[in-house]
This record gives structure tokens, sequence and C-alpha cells, in this order.
């Protein structure tokens, strides 16, 4: 199926409106230009939703957060979020605030969107450091939040889907096995490899295309690590690089038919179910990478998002 009308049409905006300036040369550069971008997509929080900022005080640094919480529900389901971006890019206080706000609304939950530290700067592992630590403090706060106690759900979108699921991986093993009861991924990056037919179908874009995905992988991890076969990745790197020591939580992964991380998203699902997890997998037809972030303006994006929300809540309420 073509790409979606109006998600093309967004596209069509972004490349008039800064197609003909000067390409970003670094990743302060990067932002600014992502963040103007995100701003057209800019809407105020949905009235069913109230936030709040939150600090998480972890060994040697604290990280802001923002709750959103759903008006209605008195003690909802905790879900904790990380924003994508390539690791390089994105906060939760603007250019994902919406995707955030929306989530809780559709799911019920709690939504606690952290604001990790970001590459080049901070390059792996500390953005994986920091998800990984925030979700475990975030699971000691559920009560003081308000949050059901005996519930634990994680998700992101693009390299936030990345860090969330290691993050999981990892506080199944230092912490306690089954902690995360589920998982919700949008279009995740699961593996540093640039050959699978999605991204030899779309490496051009729109939405995203190989050779930024590339770029910021090599600001994540550095150059050197992604000459590396896939078998000498960290598994908090390559996501599917050994079996999991302990049974994945139950996870649905939507992806978008025309994004180079398709298959990325795909190869995990199928990961997933090969260890043992109950996985709904979503392929939105019509939609680019980035579609979650641009329900406004996309009729069949909110659509499809609402859909993956539904999923979510159906998992969840057999919990």
């Amino acid at each position: 199926m073509a790409v979606d009308p109006q998600i093309l049409q967004f596209h069509q905006r972004i490349a008039e409106r800064f197609g003909a300036l000067p390409a970003p040369e670094d990743a302060p550069a990067q932002r600014e230009r992502f963040e103007a971008i995100a701003a057209l997509s800019d809407r105020p929080d949905p009235d069913s939703v109230e936030a709040s900022d939150l600090s998480l005080p972890l060994p040697g640094r604290t990280l802001d957060a923002i709750v959103f919480r759903p008006k209605h529900v008195t003690t909802p389901r905790m879900l904790v979020w990380f924003h994508g971006g390539g690791w390089v890019v994105g906060a939760p206080r603007t250019t994902h605030r919406m995707l955030a706000a929306l989530l809780a609304q559709d799911t019920g939950c709690a939504v606690v969107s952290v604001d990790y530290r970001l590459a080049p700067e901070h390059p792996f592992p500390a953005p994986a450091d920091d998800a990984r630590d925030a979700l475990a403090y975030l699971a000691e706060q559920r009560m003081s939040l308000g949050c059901d106690t005996a519930f634990l759900a994680v998700g992101g979108d693009s390299a936030g889907g990345h860090l969330a699921v290691q993050a999981t991986q990892s506080v199944h093993t230092t912490v306690r096995p089954g902690l995360v009861n589920a998982q919700l991924l949008v279009y995740p990056v699961t593996t540093p490899a640039f050959g699978s037919e999605s991204y030899n179908a779309f490496a051009q874009g729109p939405g995203l295309t190989r050779d930024e995905m590339r770029w910021y992988w090599e600001k994540f991890i550095g150059a050197e690590a992604l000459t590396k076969s896939l078998a000498e990745q960290d598994g908090r790197i390559y996501l599917m690089a050994q079996p999991p020591k302990y049974t994945p939580p139950d996870t649905v992964v939507i992806v978008a038919a025309h994004d180079v991380l398709r298959d990325d998203g795909l190869q995990y699902a199928d990961y997933l179910v090969q260890h043992g997890a109950q996985v709904i997998t979503i392929e939105a037809s019509g939609m680019t990478h980035g579609f979650a972030r641009v329900q406004p303006d996309v009729e069949r994006a909110r659509e499809w998002m609402r859909r993956a929300a539904h999923a979510f809540v159906g998992m969840i309420s057999e919990e």
C-alpha cells in the first residue's frame, strides 16, 4: 500500500520548510532541527490527562521525568516510557510530550516519560544505564506515586523502544525476574545492522533514511563498534544477541510499513515468541517512521496508535 497522503503531505511540508537550509552539522544542531520539526505538531495535553514533573535521584545523577496521569483512573497502572530520537535527540517536555500524553489517555496508565542522557556527549552505555536505573527506581516508587503496585510496564518509540527492551532485560537479571509485566514498543530499534529488506526498500525514507540511522548508531556506540559482527555485539546493543535468561514479558509491537526499522520490530517480535512471550504485532499500513509523533496531523496515524493502545489494554487486562 502507498504512503498515506496526509503523512506524505506532512513530510512535504518539512521538506519545503527545511529542505533549502544547510544540513545540521552536529548533534546540537540536529536537536535544534528536531525541536523545530516537532513544534509543527505541538498540541496542548488532553483535558483528560494531568501532568506533573518528577525528579529521579539515581546514583551520581538526577533524571527529570513527567508523569501523565489519566484523571478518571484512581489507581492507574504504571507505564515507564523512553522517548525516541536515535539516542541523540528528543525530550519528554517538547518533542515527545504529545505522544506520552495521548498514551496516558488511550491506555488509562500513568505514563512516566523519562529524560535520559543523550549521545554523543553521553554515549553507550550511559543512556542504557539511565533507562535501567530509572526503571528500577520507578518500580520502587509505584506506591508513593499512587500507582498499582502489582503491575509495571515499559515502552518506548524508536531508540526509546531499544532502551526499554534492554532495561527490561537488565532489571529481570539484576532486580527480579518478572518485574516488568508488559512492553509497548513503537517502531523499535533492535539491531545495529542495515541490510534488511526494509532497510533496502526504504533507504531514502521518507521519515528516516538508512544513512541517518547509521549516523545515530555511530553517535550512540561509536564507529568502531559498528564494524563488529552481530555475534560480537553487547546484548544491550543487539537485543537478540542471545536467548533471554528469563521469559520476556507480554508485548505489543507496532511497526510502520514504510520504515527502515520495520524489520527490526518484526524480527524482535519473532524473537519474543520463540522465547515464550505473548506478542501482538501490528504493521501500520501507509505509515512512515515517526508517525506516532504526528497524530494531530495524520488521521490514520491517530487510528493506528489507538489500535496499539487498545491491544495493549486488552493484553494487560489479562494480567
